[in-house]
């Protein structure tokens, strides 16, 4: 199902006494206390110290044509920056819900009402009002929001696209948590090609989808080895933008994520336990999607492609064997050495095949190995980069757009983890290192592109909730993919 984008946002240029809402969201600062007489007693009597996301209710403030107040601390001033209201916005509006408040406006502070802040408060808004329960039969008494505001006492009115801007983002980011939050049986190989081509159809981009006649024809043997073991055929899913002509074209984006809709580790199977989260395993697949929905609306100047190899990886009578050896599209053979190392295999394929069709420049995201929820847990994408340029245009998008990145190497030693003396190279290494050796493996198949890939194994999914955004699929990567194409 298509999420329901229904909460209105809008942007107002007014005093804070004139703002007439349900609940009007203010933040307060540890050292600073907002300039509202209704405040000054909680800060005084020490019930409010500005704490990042503390929270105080006020019923009816003096002064103002707001129904309710809600005073949401912002930590220290000096560290304040969108990333923080982004969080902020999203907890208020989170904590304000339940409460049957559907008119929400939230008053920014001047040294914090530029655009970025503007986009952050309504992306943050957007963000906090998506729940993971859709498939819930007996909901009772659901609380939505209709409307958040973002107010500015005075502003260019050019804050006004700032306003779309925040919009676009967060809504193709929740279209990406939507499609991750689906179970298996309802979000197949082939109903997360039929979602992409819709979403291409409905915004103007170009979309193909190659089934397996056409895969084996033009030799995906890295992929469609991955594919043997289900009965659910595989796709892979190209989107297509292209910016208008005779926009200057210096490079060509090729973004790629991996989309395995269930991920039982075929033979060589996981464990039960947790297992039922691997419906999450195609959340790289998910994020180009919605990137690419929001990339049709920003229109950057460059072209992007997106490839999605999209499979199911089960344990079925035909499924391959820890041992077989594939051909990949490159030619490379591979070596099988565990059947639970299928990112990496369906990637392959991709990044090879995006070369073909011309991308000058290739991210890929996956949620690829346990190893880099050992070394980053679940605060860091971990980064691996061919090419310093890339990377550094990666890690400015994410800084931007408030999502962690850490580098971490991908030095040539690495390669003495990856021998087979049966194929070119095994689809594992050793013991140790399983994320640099899991990205050392793809790296081969960049084959001397600049390239960046992006292990979000670790953030792709919040195992419990925070108070900015529900439990489940966080959308990781869509923003700073966005802003890598707009920003080239």
């Amino acid at each position: 199902m298509f999420p329901n984008f229904s909460m209105l946002t809008k942007l107002e240029f007014q005093p804070l006494e004139t703002v007439a809402c349900d609940a009007l969201i203010v933040v307060g600062f540890e050292t600073t206390a907002p300039s509202v007489s209704a405040v000054a007693e909680l800060y005084e009597s020490k019930e409010f110290a500005g704490k990042p996301l503390d929270m105080a209710l006020l019923h009816r403030p003096a002064g103002l044509q707001a129904q309710r107040l809600l005073l949401i601390g912002g930590g220290k001033p000096d560290k304040f920056n969108a990333a923080s209201l982004r969080r902020a916005a999203g907890a208020a509006l989170r904590h304000l819900k339940p409460k049957s408040f559907r008119n929400i406006a939230m008053l920014l502070d001047p040294a914090f009402s530029g655009p970025e802040h503007v986009a952050a408060a309504v992306e943050g808004a957007i963000l906090g009002d998506f729940e993971s329960d859709a498939l819930k039969s007996d909901k009772k008494d659901v609380k939505t929001v209709d409307r958040f505001t973002v107010v500015v006492p005075a502003g260019d009115p050019g804050l006004e696209a700032a306003r779309r801007r925040g919009e676009i983002l967060a809504e193709s980011q929740n279209f990406s948590r939507t499609m991750v939050n689906e179970p298996a049986n309802r979000m197949t190989p082939t109903v997360l090609a039929s979602r992409a081509e819709t979403m291409a159809g409905e915004f103007g981009l170009g979309c193909e989808i190659l089934d397996r006649d056409r895969m084996k024809q033009l030799g995906m043997g890295s992929l469609l080895g991955v594919a043997m073991g289900s009965a659910e055929p595989p796709a892979m899913i190209i989107l297509r933008y292209r910016p208008e002509a005779g926009a200057a074209q210096t490079a060509h984006l090729g973004l790629v994520g991996k989309g395995v809709t269930f991920d039982s580790g075929g033979l060589s199977i996981k464990p039960a336990d947790g297992m039922e989260k691997m419906k999450y395993d195609m959340a790289g697949g998910a994020a180009m999607i919605g990137a690419m929905r929001a990339i049709a609306q920003l229109k950057p100047a460059i072209p992007v492609t997106a490839l999605i190899p999209a499979v199911e990886n089960m344990t079925g009578s035909r499924a391959q064997r820890p041992g077989d050896i594939v051909t990949s599209l490159s030619g490379k053979t591979i070596e099988v050495l565990n059947t639970d190392a299928e990112g990496r295999l369906i990637l392959a394929d991709a990044l090879t095949y995006a070369k073909r069709l011309g991308c000058s420049h290739l991210v890929d995201a996956a949620t690829l190995t346990g190893a880099i929820v050992v070394a980053l847990g679940h605060v860091h994408v971990g980064l691996f980069a061919s090419d310093d340029a890339l990377r550094d245009k990666v890690m400015a998008a994410a800084d931007a757009e408030g999502e962690k990145m850490w580098q971490m190497p991908l030095d040539d030693e690495y390669k003495d983890y990856l021998k087979s003396a049966f194929a070119d190279l095994p689809n594992i290494g050793g013991r140790w290192g399983g994320a640099i050796t899991a990205a050392t493996f793809l790296k081969e198949f960049a084959d001397g592109s600049p390239w960046v890939h992006l292990d979000i194994a670790g953030t792709a999914w919040l195992d419990d909730a925070k108070p900015f955004m529900a439990k489940g699929p966080s959308g990781v990567a869509v923003r700073t993919l966005v802003r890598l194409a707009t920003a080239w």
